[in-house]
């Protein structure tokens, strides 16, 4: 038989039990039709292209299960205050656009932690009047439950001593009861409503730009948790044939009436894009501190956080979306909304109208062992996720895998923001980030970088996983006992994201009959010292047997 494409001389670490390491690929029409041994491959086909890759490693195609994509195209074109060690830096980036932009034109930033910065105070609108004083100017929190803007925002946005906070935001304000620039949670929509949005040929370029640059870290896929304009561009470029990574595309809970009234459900579309999960908030954050709680912040006993639903109204969303035919990823931070949420969803009750892809709660639903490593049914199901499980109370750590719900989790979290966990959550930290212990339990783990809020490179995600520490640390990493292996950290990114999309019986290994999206690696991250997890680069990304990531190394 003749097939496209036959890849030898490889270490493919496949993510797939019945063959954890293979050292060649047959791959026709997009699909690896067979994994095995060169000379065994050789004999059976025949190929168009037979490439060797010198012992490189290869693994399948990495999946981000928590990304803004849009956010991220548009941050390559804004403010970048990402990392900036200090207040005088980000005045001085926004002084530096400020001198670009015409008077009155709005300046749009992302990115802004004032953890980083030297007494770690929180901004005002003052500090940002001195370098625009006639630019209106906003600037999203890294962590994007925050907002900073100058006077001149305020005033267009009517924000006075007066105006009341939201249900599920807050103005900060000075003694006298002013506004003070900073803008938590809901209430930055208050001003938020008068950026210009960017035309839809503006976000179709952003995203045009932005698809070379994930193909050359190895992203082939990502579930996408920006809202309507993002899912009606990736429709545009989808029937244009421009559509560059497959996106499992979260409708957010403000749409969801909507998606009902026209009938769309979890699972709707093909491999490039589908429908995904229903994207609800539970609370806040942990840098803007209004991640929901059990016991209040260490340091702030009357600060218990900010449930951006009370758990009754909680419960009936998750409910109405479930009824409807849609698996629900429900933003939890801190340990009492991810309480709320396991809550909800062990009360939930869809009756006769669960659909054969989705399954609320795998173990009371008779399918049976729902653990990353058994279960042939987990191949269609479409799961319940929480996203970020950021902390838990011991008493819940077990109740995902029982609830059969997806821990979706971005590991590099756990390394940025461990100064805030130990500042903010003293001796509760030790069941923050808490992958091992949740995999132990046989909970599906599906890993992302939530970028723009970190760096969209999956490898200082699989290296936070593997070693609970930054790249300048030494020792044995912030509790070291949550520590994956590097194996474990792959799947996760890998098998575990199509689990989490009910894409695993096409998407994830490399095995036959999946779709071949894989990376061919420049050093093999499996072995040798874990510094080398942080230095890998992908040579090659092959998505659907075609490559759109090819350096001349690769041969």
């Amino acid at each position: 038989m003749r097939i496209d494409c036959l890849l030898v001389n490889g270490r493919f670490y496949t993510m797939d039990q019945a063959a954890p390491q293979v050292a060649a690929l047959a791959i026709h029409e997009g699909r690896i039709l067979a994994a095995g041994e060169a000379e065994s491959l050789r004999g059976e086909f025949s190929a168009a292209e037979v490439l060797d890759l010198s012992g490189r490693c290869v693994i399948p195609g990495l999946t981000d299960a928590h990304i803004h994509f849009l956010s991220y195209a548009l941050s390559l074109q804004r403010v970048d205050l990402f990392e900036t060690p200090s207040l005088q830096e980000a005045l001085r980036r926004v002084a530096a656009r400020v001198a670009e932009t015409p008077p009155g034109g709005w300046i749009h930033g992302f990115g802004w932690l004032q953890e980083l910065w030297p007494g770690r105070a929180f901004p005002t609108a003052a500090d940002l009047d001195q370098v625009a004083p006639h630019n209106p100017v906003f600037l999203a929190h890294k962590s994007g439950h925050a907002a900073w803007v100058n006077s001149r925002a305020l005033e267009i946005a009517g924000i006075t001593a007066d105006t009341p906070d939201s249900d599920g935001g807050q103005i900060v304000r000075d003694a006298s009861g002013a506004a003070t620039g900073l803008l938590l949670e809901d209430t930055a929509d208050l001003v938020r409503r008068h950026v210009p949005e960017p035309t839809p040929d503006e976000i179709d370029a952003a995203l045009r730009a932005a698809f070379p640059r994930a193909w050359r870290l190895g992203l082939t896929g990502i579930h996408d948790c920006n809202e309507r304009d993002a899912f009606l561009a990736y429709q545009r470029l989808y029937g244009r044939g421009e559509l560059g990574l497959r996106v499992h595309k979260h409708i957010p809970s403000e749409q969801l009436d909507h998606a009902i009234g026209v009938g769309l459900r979890s699972g709707l579309g093909d491999d490039w894009l589908r429908v995904g999960h229903v994207k609800i908030f539970a609370d806040g954050a942990l840098g803007a501190r209004t991640a929901w709680m059990i016991e209040p912040f260490e340091g702030e006993p009357d600060n218990y956080g900010i449930p951006l639903h009370p758990p009754e109204e909680l419960e009936a969303l998750i409910q109405r979306a479930a009824e409807n035919g849609f698996a629900c990823a429900v933003h939890a931070i801190g340990d009492r909304a991810n309480r709320a949420v396991l809550d909800a969803l062990e009360r939930l009750d869809t009756g006769d109208r669960v659909l054969d892809t989705i399954v609320p709660g795998a173990k009371r639903m008779g399918i049976g062992d729902y653990s990353p490593r058994s279960g042939a049914e987990r191949d269609r199901v479409l799961p319940h996720r929480i996203e970020h499980v950021q902390l838990l109370h011991a008493d819940d750590v077990a109740r995902l895998a029982e609830l059969g719900v997806v821990a979706s989790m971005q590991p590099v979290h756990a390394t940025q923001d461990r100064d805030m966990a130990d500042r903010y959550w003293g001796e509760r930290a030790a069941l923050s980030y808490a992958w091992k212990s949740l995999l132990e339990r046989g909970t599906v783990l599906a890993f992302g970088s939530d970028s723009p809020v970190e760096d969209l490179s999956p490898f200082p995600g699989i290296y936070a996983a593997v070693t609970r520490r930054r790249p300048t640390d030494g020792g044995e990493g912030w509790y070291p006992e949550q520590r994956l292996t590097v194996a474990e950290a792959v799947e996760a990114f890998t098998l575990g994201a199509a689990r989490a999309a009910g894409a695993a019986g096409r998407l994830g290994s490399l095995a036959s009959g999946k779709l071949a999206d894989l990376v061919v690696l420049d050093r093999d991250i499996f072995k040798g010292e874990h510094e080398e997890i942080f230095k890998a680069r992908p040579l090659g990304t092959m998505i659907g047997g075609r490559w759109v990531h090819r350096e001349g190394k690769l041969g």
